[in-house]
């Protein structure tokens, strides 16, 4: 008979509620993680509203924890003459110094009736760890709202959708991929666009809506000219260069952008696995590796490899060896 196994150590489990930031609540310490600064705003000022619709005397007070003065946590948090429900946001967490650390330590051990504080840590340093451990192990009563990344094309798409199924409306597929592509740089500019269509339009939103509000803005970066190349839709593939190139952008990046595509094309067209396996064999993320084995659909490896040869002698082009760097892109 095998003789029994000891039982190793326990994993020290995450004690406090995870919540959505879609769907925050208010709790005596709340924290804000992870580097989307969009969905923590959104977050915190969800809390806002939710507290001042329980009583409109909240009072709302705004720290830094990088910039603190020794005793205005206790301060700002302690009740007032008449009691009024007191808000405190603090920025800055992952800069935290050594005073607001200290305190704030000490503050979770024992919150202040009638006070809520939203800690806001981006997860940029390992900065204020133990204050972060000591709220996931539960003291304090609080909850924690994650803000992870939206880090590619899915996020981005999944992220808009959300915005739509929230309020409610219908925004078809064609409609949401053309809005996706026409901000593909900053996230608060797509939440804005996404929140203009539903104040701003009614019924069905579809890929005219979305041309009508954001045709000029379709964003003209240089990988969606690359896509647009390589998908083989070369009408789009011009619009998009020359647009971008009306925006003032530059052909050596945007040449680099094809570079990058089809050397990832490349690497990832002689393996043959799930994605998540290859991503462990390449060191590349699982969705880059997704996106590759689409853009490879139709493909042969001769002709990518005359790709790489031709945005080779544009790269030699655009940086000198051109009189019309424009044409040779």
């Amino acid at each position: 008979m095998a003789a029994a196994r000891r039982p190793g150590p326990a994993k020290k489990a995450t004690v406090i509620p995870q919540l959505d930031w879609r769907d925050p609540r208010a709790a005596a310490i709340v924290l804000v993680s992870g580097p989307e600064e969009v969905c923590a705003e959104r977050a915190t000022g969800s809390i806002r509203t939710l507290l001042k619709a329980d009583d409109p005397a909240l009072e709302v007070t705004d720290l830094r924890a990088d910039d603190y003065t020794s005793g205005t946590l206790l301060g700002v948090t302690s009740p007032s003459l008449f009691g009024e429900p007191r808000l405190v946001r603090v920025g800055g967490v992952e800069k935290c110094s050594d005073a607001f650390l200290t305190e704030a330590l000490a503050y979770i051990d024992a919150p202040q009736e009638g006070a809520t504080v939203v800690l806001r840590h981006t997860g940029a340093t390992v900065r204020g760890k133990k204050l972060l451990d000591a709220i996931r192990a539960g003291t304090g009563g609080g909850v924690e709202i994650a803000c992870p990344t939206v880090k590619n094309d899915r996020d981005r798409v999944q992220f808009a959708g959300d915005e739509f199924r929230q309020a409610k409306r219908r925004i078809k597929t064609d409609a949401l991929a053309s809005l996706t592509q026409a901000f593909t740089g900053d996230l608060a500019e797509l939440a804005a666009a996404c929140q203009q269509l539903i104040q701003d339009t009614t019924g069905v939103i579809d890929e005219q809506v979305v041309a009508r509000y954001y045709g000029g803005r379709v964003e003209t970066n240089a990988f969606a000219a690359a896509d647009a190349a390589i998908s083989g839709d070369y009408g789009r593939a011009l619009i998009t260069l020359r647009h971008a190139l009306d925006s003032g952008a530059d052909p050596v990046p945007m040449v680099a952008a094809f570079a990058m595509k089809l050397r990832t094309m490349a690497r990832v067209g002689g393996k043959r696995g799930p994605a998540r396996q290859l991503a462990r064999e390449l060191g590349m993320p699982d969705w880059q590796i997704e996106r590759a084995q689409r853009d490879l659909v139709g493909w042969t490896g001769g002709q990518i490899g005359l790709a790489i040869q031709a945005v080779a002698r544009a790269d030699a082009e655009v940086k000198g060896a051109s009189r019309d760097p424009i044409f040779a892109l």
